[in-house]
């Protein structure tokens, strides 16, 4: 199974282009316990809409099915920079 990691003030552009980078699925877990796959245009758009504010994520659970994808978003919310290979 997956591990979960929290995401903070995260810049919403970034992160996107990072879910495009990402070979499996990513999941954001709301606090209700709502878990969406954000490979999905339309599930970014109703998973992210309600956690940001003033143009950054606030805070975000994620789950990646791969493992590669797990550390390049891990990497990517540490140092802010999702160019990191």
């Amino acid at each position: 199974m997956a591990k979960s990691f929290s995401m903070h003030d995260v810049d919403v552009q970034k992160f996107m282009d990072a879910l495009d980078h990402c070979k499996g699925n990513v999941y954001l877990v709301t606090e209700e316990g709502d878990k969406l796959n954000l490979k999905s245009k339309l599930s970014q758009i109703t998973g992210l809409i309600h956690l940001i504010e003033g143009g950054k994520v606030v805070k975000a659970n994620i789950i990646a099915d791969d493992p590669e994808d797990e550390s390049y978003l891990f990497r990517m919310n540490l140092f802010g920079d999702a160019a990191i290979s």
